[in-house]
């Protein structure tokens, strides 16, 4: 944390993490008690959970296009059909037109 202060000059949005993290290390007796709080806060800081997520989900978007070109279908018409994230709501019919 460099200065505490965020780029519009209040509180970073990390600041509440960082605040459990200090306070769990402050009353630890050895620093490996308070991995958890540091984590969170560096998880807050990189997003590096969040990144590796997002990539697993899209690798897996795009294997499932693979897969489906295989089948039949052009990768291309696959992945025009929408966004790599969806929760399935709105199927496309076998004609191409939307229901």
């Amino acid at each position: 944390m460099a200065s505490g202060f965020s780029y519009t000059g209040g509180r970073s949005r990390c600041f509440a993490y960082w605040q459990e993290f200090q306070k769990c290390y402050a009353q630890a007796d050895a620093p490996q008690q308070c991995q958890l709080q540091a984590e969170d806060y560096l998880e807050c800081l990189h997003h590096t959970k969040e990144i590796a997520r997002a990539n697993a989900v899209k690798a897996e978007f795009i294997k499932k296009a693979e897969h489906q070109a295989t089948v039949g279908r052009k990768v291309a018409d696959i992945l025009a059909d929408g966004v790599i994230v969806g929760v399935g709501l709105i199927q496309r019919d076998k004609g191409g037109q939307d229901k």
